[in-house]
């Protein structure tokens, strides 16, 4: 009788022991916007929330029809799915998560990566397919993206975007900006017309020289905020052949 209830004990410690190691629930799901502790972070591993995957097929039905539309000329395989976690302006920790080239998924991890280390604030990073890839909409929820298969607005000419190799960060208060010959004003989105007075102090602001603009720059990204002929403050692109 001794050596089972022997038995028994050391079993139980064993299930309690291989419970207690098992990655949290919430951490597996990976379900972007959820807020999750530190604690949480740490039992799943930092270097665990910082990865480039190929595109699975889950990943892909949620594209479907929306980023990556009918007429995509993107393979599927040059892209990769990003699992990564950032910090919003009260210092909680959300799970994010972006799909964009394979060409620049390496660099999106090492930068979203420093700047969560950094607790550079960033509001809200799903996927543009949560807001049936419709940018405006995206950005008026201060959404953070980069793939969408799409044109320039009021062109023809596929968008960075288009392949995967920009990123629109903070949107709502990093607003695309342009003045015309005729001297009607864009604005987008079009709640980000506050936000256009960049003199003016408030949150997710994106300023050349912070930390942010440093990192994408020493990647190799062009910022948009510093374009001439119009502004795009929340964007940063790549180009590589």
């Amino acid at each position: 009788m001794k050596w089972k209830n022997l038995i028994i004990g050391l079993l139980l410690c064993l299930s309690v022991s291989a419970f207690a190691n098992e990655p949290p629930k919430v951490m597996q799901e990976w379900k972007a916007g959820t807020v999750v502790s530190l604690s949480d972070v740490e039992a799943y591993g930092i270097d665990n929330c910082f990865v480039a995957e190929e595109i699975s097929d889950a990943v892909f039905a949620r594209m479907q029809g929306k980023s990556y539309k009918k007429n995509c000329t993107i393979p599927r395989n040059q892209l990769r799915y990003l699992r990564l976690l950032h910090r919003n302006d009260k210092g909680e920790i959300l799970l994010g998560e972006i799909v964009c080239n394979v060409k620049i998924a390496n660099d999106l991890v090492e930068i979203f990566r420093q700047l969560y280390e950094a607790s550079y604030p960033i509001e809200r990073m799903v996927l543009i397919d949560e807001y049936n890839a419709d940018d405006e909409t995206s950005m008026r929820h201060n959404n953070t993206s980069s793939f969408n298969f799409r044109t320039i607005a009021g062109s023809k000419k596929l968008s960075h975007h288009a392949r995967g190799m920009a990123v629109d960060i903070n949107t709502l208060y990093n607003p695309y900006y342009k003045k015309r010959k005729n001297g009607t004003v864009v604005v987008q989105p079009t709640t980000g017309k506050p936000y256009v007075n960049r003199k003016r102090d408030f949150p997710y602001k994106i300023v050349r020289g912070d930390l942010c603009y440093r990192l994408f720059l020493e990647h190799g990204f062009t910022w948009g905020g510093a374009w001439r002929d119009r502004k795009d403050y929340q964007h940063f692109e790549k180009s590589i052949n």
